[in-house]
Parts: structure tokens; C-alpha cells; sequence
């Protein structure tokens, strides 16, 4: 009996201006497959200058993060998770509009997303995803990494868990009005 595919898609809130869901193609054969994750020929707005491979364990939750200079790029290649994110940009048409994605490995599709959106991710299960972003790790500074915590009901997003594994660096995060208190303007 085959099971169905879970596919990755956008599952509750509006779509953000900006936002990209690239649906991939995975090319099988007898040796296994072949999926090109990034073309430069797809014209996204994104100056990819840092590509990262990282692994989360099942009940992870990685965010809710925000940055001013960078744009990311996001592709679930093993596993399952929620995306989060919300528009903190004031001159978008869709400012402080939310959205919450769904990705599953089995159904290959990267999230694009511009600097300025408030965004984190929680595995349902050991998960593995590629993600790039337009400025490198070692260039983040204080002034543009910055967090909110995760379920702060004013962010929008309804998570389907409600006890996440988080850095020690996310237990901190404000709340969002602090928050945008801080940004203020964007």
C-alpha cells in the first residue's frame, strides 16, 4: 500500500510579500536521485554568500530570528517542520502579516524569504535542511541578530507544539512589543 506525500506548502496566514516557496524537482533513477537546490538562473532576490548543512534533533525549535542585512534561503532536505514567519517591514504591503509553512523532505521545496521578516522553524523529527544567507556567520554582529520569543501569541503563528528544545540564547528573547520597541523604525 503506498502512503500519500505529505507536501511542503503554505498552511495557515497570508502569503508575505517576498516570500518565495520553490517547489524542486528530484530526479530518480536506479542509483537514487539528483535535485539541484539552488540555480542563480531562478532570479530570486538573494546574493547567497554563506551555504550551511544543518541537523536538528526531533522537538527543536530554531528562532524566532530576525535580521536587517541578510535575506536566507531555506530547504528541508530530511525530516519534517513548521516555518514561521512574520513581516516586520513597515513600508510592505504586508507588514505585520504572518505565515506558517509546512516542508517535508519527501516533497522538496525551498523557502526564500528577505531581510526583515521574523522567522523560526521546529522539527517534528531529526531533521537535516541547507540554508544560505546574503551575509556570513562571521560577519553577524549584535546589532543584527536579534530574537523574539517563540510564542509570544502577538506574533500570529499557531505552532502545533507548545514545549520546544531552544538555545539558551532564545529563552532571553523579548517579547515582540519590546521588540519592535528596540527596531523601531524598520
Amino acid at each position: 500500500m503506498k502512503t500519500e506525500l505529505k507536501e511542503s506548502r503554505l498552511v495557515a496566514g497570508n502569503e508575505i510579500h517576498g516570500v518565495v516557496l520553490k517547489k524542486l524537482d528530484e530526479h530518480e533513477d536506479y542509483r537514487g536521485s539528483f535535485t539541484e537546490i539552488f540555480n542563480h538562473r531562478w532570479n530570486l532576490d538573494l546574493d547567497a554568500v554563506q551555504w550551511s548543512l544543518v541537523k536538528s534533533k526531533a522537538n527543536v525549535y530554531r528562532g524566532m530570528h530576525f535580521h536587517k542585512r541578510h535575506d536566507e534561503y531555506f530547504c528541508l532536505i530530511q525530516g519534517e517542520c513548521e516555518l514561521g514567519l512574520k513581516d516586520m517591514r513597515s513600508d510592505s504591503p504586508t507588514y505585520l502579516e504572518w505565515s506558517k509553512y509546512e516542508l517535508h523532505g519527501e516533497d522538496l521545496a525551498a523557502l526564500i524569504f528577505p531581510r526583515g521578516l521574523l522567522h523560526g522553524w521546529y522539527f517534528h523529527v531529526d531533521s537535516v535542511h541547507a540554508q544560505s544567507v546574503s551575509e556570513s556567520y562571521v560577519d553577524y554582529g549584535k546589532d543584527d541578530n536579534w530574537g523574539v520569543v517563540w510564542n509570544d501569541p502577538d506574533i500570529g503563528v499557531p505552532w502545533s507544539f507548545d514545549d520546544p528544545i531552544v538555545s539558551h540564547r532564545a529563552q532571553d528573547f523579548p517579547d515582540l512589543d519590546s521588540f519592535k520597541k528596540a527596531i523601531a523604525p524598520f
